[in-house]
């Protein structure tokens, strides 16, 4: 059974290059690819990946740029193999993450998410350690050793205080994703969106611990570079009220607070204030206040 791997394409050739030539080295053959090019500007990737000579790798561009969210649905849809994932263009996969994935899979089949080990990396490709991170993989995320499966509202009120997943890392059975929708509305934050309405399904998450991802950390990302100014936090705190409306609506009342809380998400608004009042960006202050001391 091969794990369906897909690249919704925009973004820098040479990351991008870099991360399909991970999949290419994978130590197990078990593995079909898919890029999907939302119109990028250029045929650099075009041009690469026709000199591709290999039947499992697939290459399909746009006609014209649909925007992320609607490139994800693209690849969800055109999956045809039990387990998927939706691998970032700036991202890279160690030789051990397909063999890791389906062995994981092969385990626990009734898993419909599969967190591996992630090591970040910066711009350069270098290991990093952040902030971000540390508080990520040693305050939010579960404790425990080896393989462990989490679900119902434990895994919510978790993912509510804070989002330690890496979503391009992540692996998905094709049939339990599309029970759900990539939401509209929510550009920055969809990803944690579509995850918690498969944990509000009843859909259960798998740690593995194996180490088998470089998740890139750079100050380019679109969620990064809507963080100064405090544009994300409104789509943010959008998303937490909704949230919060679907945990009551299951009686997940510990969830409900946790949304309503966002501790995480209001302590990371606070950090940032600092930087926008020695800006002096009376708009970015304002957002950001609202963001960590407002309802």
């Amino acid at each position: 059974m091969p794990l369906d791997i897909f690249i919704p394409y925009w973004g820098d050739p040479e990351y991008m290059k870099e991360t399909v030539k991970s999949v290419l080295s994978q130590d197990s053959d078990d593995w079909l690819l898919t890029v999907v090019d939302d119109a990028y500007p250029t045929m650099e990737i075009h041009d690469f990946m026709m000199a591709i000579k290999d039947d499992r790798v697939r290459y399909v561009r746009k006609d014209h740029n649909a925007g992320i969210t609607e490139n994800y649905r693209t690849c969800v849809s055109m999956a045809t193999e039990d387990v998927l994932v939706i691998l970032g263009c700036d991202d890279v996969l160690l030789p051990n993450y397909v063999f890791t994935i389906l062995q994981a899979h092969a385990q626990y089949p009734e898993a419909a998410l599969i967190q591996p080990g992630v090591q970040v990396i910066d711009e350069d490709g270098r290991d990093v350690t952040t902030l971000v991170d540390t508080v990520k993989q040693r305050v939010i995320k579960p404790g425990g050793d080896g393989r462990r499966l989490i679900s119902g509202e434990a895994i919510a009120s978790n993912l509510m205080h804070g989002d330690w997943l890496y979503w391009p890392s992540l692996a998905f059975r094709t049939d339990n994703i599309r029970k759900v929708q990539f939401r509209d509305g929510f550009p920055i934050i969809q990803d944690l969106a579509l995850i918690m309405d498969m944990v509000y399904n009843g859909d259960q998450l798998l740690i593995e611990p194996t180490v088998c991802f470089k998740y890139r950390r750079h100050s380019n990302s679109a969620s990064s570079t809507k963080l100064v100014d405090g544009s994300r936090f409104a789509g943010e705190r959008e998303y937490f009220a909704v949230a919060a409306g679907q945990a009551r609506e299951l009686g997940w009342n510990k969830a409900a607070r946790a949304a309503q809380l966002r501790l995480t998400s209001r302590a990371h608004a606070a950090s940032l204030l600092p930087k926008a009042v020695l800006g002096k960006n009376a708009a970015a202050v304002k957002a950001l206040v609202r963001h960590t001391f407002g309802k």
